[in-house]
């Protein structure tokens, strides 16, 4: 299965001010992709049209060699891909446990066994059982990553995309999370695509796309 964007073209007003113009690129299942690029050159408008989150202006994207149309972006969203954010977007009230229990829930994904998948997706990314129930407020935020990771882990989604999300994390930390999200797309084979402005990050990837001069360029 592959995720492919056909001459894809945003801009906000002005047709000839745009982001990026007519891209082809297909991102395939166990890899990790990392999107590069200056603060404020689209890298996270890209990254919002892969997630479902916008429409390009032109051009299509499609999975499973499906065209995504407008219409189907909310089950795109739903069933296909997990976004996870730099700034964690968790219920900072509840636990690590209770974090992901909630995105479960509104998801409509059903486990034969809910509380054992919960649990085995937040072992998974590193979490000990005296974490998986203590509130994410008194985690680290490496820890809290690991929640927000767990939490698109848990829905078993083709594609996970990560916006910069080790921004806020230290040196060690950051090579912590990005060892995991390599762990998860060629172990358990998903599709995962990182914006980040740090070239540590990019390093890591198995591929690069580096967004300059309105133009992507890719590396291996």
């Amino acid at each position: 299965m592959t995720l492919k964007i056909e001459n894809v073209t945003y801009y906000y007003t002005n047709p000839d001010d745009y982001l990026f113009k007519e891209v082809n690129e297909t991102f395939d299942k166990g890899q990790v992709y990392a999107i590069l690029g200056q603060s404020g050159s689209g890298k996270t408008t890209f990254l919002s049209l892969l997630a479902g989150l916008d429409t390009p202006k032109s051009g299509s994207l499609s999975f499973d060699d499906k065209v995504i149309k407008p219409s189907h972006l909310t089950n795109y969203r739903k069933k296909t891909v997990s976004t996870v954010f730099q700034s964690y977007n968790l219920l900072t009230y509840m636990s690590a446990y209770d974090n992901v229990k909630t995105a479960v829930k509104i998801s409509g994904v059903k486990f034969e066994n809910e509380k054992e998948a919960i649990v085995e997706a937040l072992k998974k990314v590193g979490l000990t059982e005296d974490l998986i129930y203590k509130s994410v407020s008194k985690l680290s935020g490496g820890q809290q990553q690991r929640v927000a990771i767990a939490r698109a882990l848990v829905l078993n989604h083709d594609i996970i995309i990560a916006d910069e999300p080790t921004g806020n994390l230290d040196e060690e930390t950051t090579a912590q999370i990005v060892e995991l999200f390599k762990k998860i797309a060629h172990d358990d084979n998903k599709i995962v695509i990182i914006v980040t402005h740090e070239s540590e990050v990019a390093a890591a990837s198995d591929v690069v796309f580096t967004l300059k001069h309105r133009k992507f360029e890719r590396s291996n």
